[in-house]
């Protein structure tokens, strides 16, 4: 054996160089190897900061948030006065839905570092996800004024604009967000929504259709053109739409369910049921899948499996009238039906 060769494959004997072969695997993707690499900085020296900065990296590129989650906090147990590291545990618990912690992260970055963009950005997020729309754009202002030009910040005002229902000011921000960063498809499929709600039907198509050409594996921003060519009519487009978000993604259930729609629409309703029950397979809490369902059953005459269906839905969403008033009709439809079959069978 060549002893050249196994010279080269030497481990690193110290930390640092360690850290330094770990970097060099996370621009290779090898996330794992690069765990393992600084895995054994941390056993070799326990308070290493960068070790445990560094090996979230990799976690997180893995959707491992909870490993992440811990060696950022091994961090800051090291280092309180860290503020990106804070800012950073807060993404990730924004990723995991965490809100409130991602907000007291955040703010506590912030406090370190009044100027942290990204911790003003990334509290605005959670602000946004727990509906305090003002206090979102509030954070994404101050982020803004002191990087006016960053279109992330500007696409995240955007989705807090859109969200409070102010659409002309979502526009204005995702268009202001394109004018800098002209090759983001997921901000024109965002201004193609703030269209949608606006009854722009035709601009929000040109916009799906930018983000399509962008990237055409973007199975998302082929379900949301398809649903503006439904809500126009063109139902033959927009099954074609939804079909080519299914290839793309075959476990996306809502486009299953929108292409239901429209199939149902077409009096197709053979197909429509097809499509919301591989919809409800794929997710068993879809309330409009049954609520869909329910009626393609009920315009065929089974009223016994529209009454599940509505039944199921109201179960899942109890304020969902339209499964409620479905419900109701489809019950008086089966004793309107029984009531005629046993009329019949009197008369003959």
């Amino acid at each position: 054996m060549d002893n050249n060769m196994m010279e080269n494959q030497e481990l690193p004997e110290t930390a640092e160089a360690f850290v330094e072969r770990g970097n060099s695997l996370d621009d290779k993707g090898d996330y794992d190897s690069e765990i393992a690499d600084l895995t054994k900085v941390i056993s070799i020296d326990p308070t290493h900061v960068l070790a445990y900065e560094d090996r979230s990296q990799p976690y997180y590129n893995k959707g491992d948030y909870n490993s992440a989650l811990a060696d950022l906090t091994q961090v800051i147990s090291i280092d309180p006065n860290n503020g990106t590291t804070y800012c950073n545990r807060g993404l990730l618990y924004n990723i995991k839905g965490e809100y409130d912690q991602a907000i007291a992260d955040c703010t506590k970055a912030i406090d370190i570092d009044p100027d942290d963009t990204y911790a003003y950005n990334n509290r605005g997020e959670a602000y946004t996800q727990k509906r305090e729309y003002d206090k979102a754009i509030a954070d994404l202002n101050i982020a803004l004024q002191i990087n006016p030009n960053d279109a992330d910040f500007l696409d995240c005002r955007g989705f807090a604009y859109y969200n409070k229902g102010d659409y002309n000011s979502a526009i204005a921000d995702y268009s202001r967000a394109i004018s800098i960063d002209p090759g983001d498809a997921i901000v024109y499929r965002h201004r193609g929504h703030a269209y949608f709600d606006k009854d722009d039907y035709d601009s929000a198509i040109v916009d799906f259709t930018k983000a399509i050409n962008i990237d055409p594996k973007y199975a998302k921003a082929y379900n949301s053109r398809g649903l503006a060519y439904g809500i126009k009519g063109d139902y033959d487009f927009a099954i074609a739409d939804f079909t080519k978000a299914i290839n793309i993604d075959p476990e996306y259930a809502k486009a299953h369910n929108n292409r239901g729609f429209a199939h149902n629409e077409k009096g197709e309703h053979g197909l429509a049921i097809t499509d919301y029950t591989q919809a409800i397979r794929l997710d068993p809490n879809l309330t409009n899948a049954y609520l869909f369902r329910g009626r393609a059953y009920e315009e065929t005459g089974d009223y016994d499996s529209a009454i599940a269906d509505f039944t199921k839905a109201v179960g899942i969403d109890p304020e969902c009238d339209e499964a409620k008033e479905g419900l109701e009709t489809a019950q008086k439809k089966r004793l309107i039906t029984i009531a005629m079959s046993l009329e019949n069978k009197e008369n003959e």
